[in-house]
């Protein structure tokens, strides 16, 4: 009986030995392999913005707001700090209103060492948005994507010069978007990140991970409420900071239409009982009585459901066409009114409010 079971177990071992000979890949699956001494954390797939911070950081300035001393008019002193943004090659630069709000004269400086004094080619207090320009050969321009559309979750970068420390590059998300809480008016809709934006950063860049100008970073939460928070900041979109410039290189200001009303959303019950052909108009609430609606003979509760045959869709797209309606254009405006559909017509005014 022992002699069968050795004999069996030997017949086995040489069997297996043989099919290992015979068959080289049975090897991987049951010896060991020896592993690479220089298989290491060094090794693997790194995640790095590095191109992303090359490609935009350049274009990302310095810049320095100096004001004259009331007893000597004759010695300017930096009283103010921030960033801005280069976007075109005739030296167009993007900064915020508050950065050079007060300035006498404004120092920009770039990475690259070059120092230059900057003209103010117009601000807009109401958007937080300033354009200086530069003279210089071969400035650095910022990647502009007029395509790209932030979303929430998407990658950022805000770079700027918090503190005057000199550039920094900070990391976060976008975590939320439309946020018009904090500004003045309560209508304009900023991109919130996580990305810290502290003082000096204002002006700077707020990039994606392809190095493209997303927004200009503007504010944090506690600037903004005067509460301690962290992980809650603010950028002005790229899509309308350039609308402001554009408005601004060409007039000098900026020109906002303004026809004189309030107006509320419709909410889902009302949308119902109107008709699907209605949803997205608003409720008048307040007619301004010096303004273009009241001449046109606007009422409250009137429903504004077309402007020049453009169907609305809330509160916000009847200000964005409004506002780019010069003063003295004439517009048809299709309102509900007591269950029946009429049509007014509105000379478009200036908006001359701060």
């Amino acid at each position: 009986m022992l002699q069968f079971l050795l004999r069996s177990v030997g017949l086995g071992i040489a069997t297996a030995a043989l099919l290992l000979v015979a068959v080289p890949s049975l090897r991987t699956n049951i010896l060991p392999q020896d592993v690479p001494e220089d298989r290491s954390i060094d090794n693997l797939s790194q995640i790095s913005f590095n191109k992303a911070v090359r490609k935009a950081a350049p274009a990302v300035v310095n810049i320095y707001s100096r004001k004259y001393t009331e007893k000597d008019r004759s010695k300017l002193l930096t009283q103010g700090l921030g960033s801005g943004v280069i976007v075109s090659e005739k030296g167009y630069i993007i900064t915020n209103y508050h950065v050079v709000a007060q300035a006498d004269q404004i120092i920009v400086a770039l990475q690259d060492g070059r120092v230059a004094a900057a003209q103010l080619v117009g601000k807009d207090r109401r958007t937080d948005i300033a354009i200086l320009r530069v003279e210089g050969d071969n400035l650095p321009v910022i990647p502009l994507n007029p395509d790209y559309s932030p979303i929430v979750g998407d990658v950022v970068l805000a770079i700027g010069n918090p503190y005057n420390l000199g550039q920094t590059t900070t990391f976060g998300i976008i975590s939320a978007t439309g946020r018009s809480s904090i500004s003045a008016d309560g209508h304009q809709a900023f991109i919130q990140t996580d990305a810290a934006i502290n003082e000096g950063n204002s002006g700077g860049a707020l990039v994606n991970t392809r190095g493209e100008l997303v927004g200009i970073n503007t504010a944090s939460f506690q600037q903004a409420t005067e509460l301690e928070t962290y992980g809650i900041s603010f950028a002005i979109p790229y899509a309308l900071a350039n609308k402001i410039m554009q408005k601004i290189i060409a007039d000098g200001r900026v020109i906002r239409g303004y026809i004189g009303i309030d107006g509320q959303d419709i909410n889902s019950v009302t949308s119902r009982l109107l008709g699907s052909e209605h949803l997205g108009g608003i409720v008048v609430l307040g007619v301004d009585p010096n303004g273009p609606a009241a001449n046109a003979g606007f009422e409250p509760q009137d429903i504004i459901l077309k402007i020049n045959d453009q169907k609305i869709n809330g509160r916000q797209s009847v200000m964005d066409i409004v506002t780019e309606l010069r003063p003295g254009t004439v517009v048809d405006v299709l309102i509900l009114r007591k269950g029946k559909e009429q049509t007014l017509q509105v000379t478009i005014e200036e908006d001359t409010r701060d």
